[in-house]
């Protein structure tokens, strides 16, 4: 079982490492992001050795860094709210499973009158904190488990959110339930296979340079959808 940590205390952590000398794959490093180069974010070029000297130096397991590296589905969806801002201007924006925060850093930058970015890894809630400082915007980072209620915003963003069979279970439902009570939702996803065969409508189709090691391609196809 991970031993629990409080977002002040990864929050800590995280400036801790940003504002440490050195440089080398497994530190911190504010860079733009390949296919949304309007946002900066705090990542590591190797997530995997950054975790695995921050667990050695905690003395205890650590969630995976999720965030410290940009995956295709939010770079699709930040991109899509970009180059159309008039699906966030003036509205209340809920970036589900918000890793990096990059999809609601971009639904801010669009005009967004609220975000809310919300994850429940308590360095991914830090990283959210210290990526909207870095871009400049306002974006309300939060821990908590949502996914067995409703969002009470205007648009829910889910960008790579399905990407192991347990957590499309409770994320895909709680899509459905956001739609079902007016709420519009927008999914970014490669195709990692946990997507409904049916019940989602293409909406856009983006070609995402990949910056996952295990991908052989150095580009990824993927689809911005909503529920119909």
């Amino acid at each position: 079982m991970l031993a629990p940590m409080s977002t002040i205390t990864a929050l800590a952590d995280l400036e801790q490492e940003i504002a440490a000398p050195g440089a080398g794959p497994d530190r911190l490093r504010l860079v733009g992001t390949p296919f949304v180069p309007e946002v900066r974010l705090h990542l590591a070029e190797d997530a995997i050795l950054w975790w695995a000297r921050m667990e050695a130096a905690a003395g205890r397991s650590l969630p995976p860094p999720y965030w410290a590296s940009v995956w295709a589905g939010g770079q699709a969806l930040a991109r899509h709210l970009l180059d159309h801002p008039d699906l966030v201007a003036g509205r209340r924006v809920l970036d589900l499973a918000a890793g990096s925060g990059l999809v609601a850093i971009a639904a801010a930058l669009a005009g967004a009158d609220r975000v809310v970015a919300n994850d429940v890894d308590p360095y991914a809630v830090a990283a959210v904190t210290v990526n909207a400082r870095a871009n400049q915007v306002r974006v309300t980072a939060d821990g908590e488990d949502l996914l067995d209620g409703v969002a009470g915003v205007d648009l829910v963003v889910a960008g790579d959110a399905l990407y192991d069979a347990g957590l499309a279970a409770r994320v895909l439902p709680y899509l459905r339930r956001c739609a079902e009570r007016g709420v519009e939702v927008l999914v970014g996803d490669p195709d990692r296979g946990h997507l409904p065969p049916d019940g989602l409508d293409l909406v856009a189709s983006y070609p995402v340079p990949t910056t996952e090691p295990s991908v052989d391609s150095p580009v990824r196809r993927v689809q911005v959808l909503r529920p119909r």
